[in-house]
């Protein structure tokens, strides 16, 4: 196939990515309408829009969000840091990864959501054990990613750079490094994808404020609307973290010739 032919049926594939959703939304619209889908089993998204407006417009939405954003944003920059440091620590370091990485491996076989009742003891009922959930949880695919990027770096580039007299920290910052961002980049991904997961599991816990607290009053008040979107929200609060790492991975990992034809 000539390289016109496959640009336009790219650009044709491109047009159509939004007929599915559409359609999806279009028969959901219609089975509420004719009472196909129970009000009270789930709401018509023109419901939902309704629903969306009316809560934004009376600040509700904005101030829980805001809220649950700050949590989702503070748990995962702690579990980033503290995976970037041991991944560091372990992948620059044999004896670093003799002490850490049989801890890290330990700790990925645990799942965290059933560190929940542990940590509501040890921290209470507040924000502190739905921020530790959220950092438990981020911690290890920034370090797993980190950890083996370093360690698949090219030799032949290492011994390269040794030739040209470069120092061990010379070395660590000019190749070890940049040769590991893209492991490191897609560690982030899977990071931010968890938070928003985990943010939805952190914020059964008590919440007084956030889409959690919202959503728990929407149970109990049956009102499927306001639990279809808060879902939404939350969705696309994912889909904004992994655009906004695609967008900092592009520009961070500009030499790679892959990323500057996409």
């Amino acid at each position: 196939m000539s390289k016109p032919k496959r640009e336009s049926l790219a650009h044709l594939l491109a047009r159509t990515r939004w007929l599915s959703p559409v359609l999806l939304l279009l028969l959901w619209e219609l089975g509420s309408r004719i009472g196909l889908i129970p009000e009270r089993t789930l709401a018509a998204p023109s419901a939902v829009l309704g629903t969306l407006m009316s809560m934004t417009l009376s600040g509700e939405l904005p101030s829980n969000l805001l809220i649950s954003f700050g949590r989702a944003t503070l748990g995962l920059a702690i579990g980033a840091s503290a995976g970037l440091v041991l991944g560091l620590m372990a992948g620059l370091s044999r004896p670093g990864e003799a002490v850490i990485d049989p801890l890290m491996q330990i700790k990925r076989t645990i799942p965290v959501v059933a560190l929940s009742p542990l940590f509501i003891v040890w921290f209470g009922i507040g924000e502190t054990p739905k921020i530790a959930l959220i950092a438990f949880a981020t911690l290890f695919p920034i370090y797993l990613n980190l950890y083996n990027g370093i360690r698949s770096v090219d030799v032949r580039l290492v011994d390269a750079a040794r030739s040209f007299g470069l120092t061990r920290a010379q070395l660590i910052l000019h190749v070890i490094l940049p040769g590991a961002l893209p492991s490191l980049f897609v560690g982030l991904r899977y990071s931010l994808s968890l938070s928003v997961l985990l943010l939805v599991i952190a914020e059964q816990i008590n919440a007084s404020a956030g889409l959690g607290y919202l959503v728990n009053n929407a149970r109990d008040f049956m009102r499927t609307d306001i639990i279809v979107l808060c879902l939404m929200v939350y969705a696309l609060l994912g889909l904004a973290a992994d655009y906004l790492v695609r967008l900092l991975e592009r520009r961070a990992l500009a030499w790679r010739p892959n990323l500057v034809e996409a």
